[in-house]
Formats: C-alpha cells, structure tokens, sequence
C-alpha cells in the first residue's frame, strides 16, 4: 500500500469520539496533519495534545460554519465525513422534522464540507473524499431504520455521483458501510431499549461473527482509502459478514 496520506492535510468531521476519533489518531499515526473537528467541545478536548492533530469545535449543518473552517485549515488533501445521526423507527412513525433533520446530518452536511474543500483540491491536482455510509442502506433493508436508512442510501448514491463527476480530475470519492459497531451511539441506542445487556446480546446476536466491530478496524479502512490511488466510486462494506 503507498503512503499517499503522509504528510497532507486531513479533515474528519465527528471526531470527538467513535469512529471520527479513531479515524483522525489513525490518519494521524499514517503521517498526516488532522484537523479534528466535532460539534461536541468536551469531547473534543480528549484530542488535544495528541502529535499530527488540531482541533476544531465544528457545526456542519451551518454553512458559514463550514466555510470558515475550511478557510482557517488551508487546502484540504483528505476529508472525511463522519457526522451522522441514527434515527429508529419505521416511516409511519418517522416524522417529517425527523426526516429533514436526517436529510441535513447525514447527507447535506458532507454535501456542504465537499463543496468547500473541493475547489482547492481541484486546483492542487487531486484529493479523496471518504463518506461514511452504511450498510443500512441501499445494501440491505434494516428494520426500523428507514431514515437512516433512507440517507445512507442517498450518501451511497452522492458519493458515486462526485466520483463520477471528478475521477478525469484525480479526485477519489469513496464511501464506508459498516455494520454494528462499538461507539457511545450504540451503546446508547442499546440504553434506550431499557434492558441494556438484553440489547447488546441481540445485537451481537446479529453478527455473523459472532462481535462487534471496532471503531478502529473502520479507521484502517478510512486510511487504506485515503491511499487507494486507483479507488474511486466505490461503497465498501465493513460488517463483519452481515450482507453475505
């Protein structure tokens, strides 16, 4: 594999915890600068300090927030798009304020970062976007996750849109479709079932391999990506054999 990631710049949204906080230590640990950015300051904080990373309390459902980040960061070689939110139930009980506030967290946001730091990648002479989709998508119809699901369809489907619209451009846009795994998201979803060890058991029920995945196997592939300089287009499901 090259090291194509060493010494660029890297920004990775959600990188106060679970996958966004591992991903930025990983494209840290891969020779990369990182601006970490999340919306949540104490969470944040635990990253401050760590060699190869700056960090960034970020809004990415504000335009201007968006903006002046990118502005502040300087040409961006590597974003990563981790902001989400998972959303149960079906759609008779989906809301519409449900649905919209999915449709801007999951997909309008990377819209907005990949419209700012664009331009400059285009004008360096290549870049690679990396979305973080899922599995519960158009991969495989999940239960009671149609807004999810719903969105990480349409990231799916953006994703191969900006590959196809830039790949003569030497612009790499790739998405990431995990399966369950570990993070302060889930466990809460596990909580707020009310039998939190009853939940946790159904859910590694589920998994072929019988676990969950870590946030840092999906990190290894965020910096396998990041170097894939012949990858573009492309929804890789990390899932521990879920849609076999």
């Amino acid at each position: 594999m090259t090291d194509w990631i060493r010494g660029k710049t890297a920004l990775v949204t959600a990188a106060g915890q679970g996958i966004g906080r591992a991903t930025a230590l990983a494209f840290a640990a891969a020779g990369a600068k990182v601006v970490a950015t999340d919306i949540n300051e104490t969470t944040l904080a635990d990253l401050a300090g760590t060699d190869g990373v700056e960090t960034c309390v970020l809004d990415v459902l504000k335009d201007e927030a968006v903006r002046a980040v990118v502005a502040e960061t300087g040409p961006v070689d590597v974003l990563f798009n981790g902001a989400g939110f998972v959303h149960a139930g079906s759609i008779l009980e989906m809301t519409d304020e449900d649905f919209d506030f999915s449709v801007d967290l999951n997909v309008r946001s990377m819209i907005r970062t990949i419209r700012e730091v664009l331009p400059a990648m285009l004008e360096r002479g290549g870049g690679a976007i990396i979305n973080m989709a899922s599995v519960a998508s158009s991969m495989k119809g999940v239960p009671n996750r149609f807004a999810y699901g719903t969105t990480k369809a349409a990231v799916i489907g953006l994703t191969k849109a900006v590959a196809a619209d830039y790949v003569a451009q030497n612009i790499r846009c790739n998405a990431i479709c995990p399966g369950t795994v570990e993070s302060p998201s889930l466990r809460d979803r596990m909580r707020a079932q009310g039998d939190f060890e009853a939940a946790r058991a159904a859910f590694i029920a589920r998994q072929p391999m019988g676990r969950i995945g870590t946030p840092e196997e999906i990190a290894d592939l965020a910096v396998h990506l990041a170097n894939a300089t012949y990858t573009t287009g492309q929804a890789y499901a990390i899932d521990g054999g879920w849609t076999i």
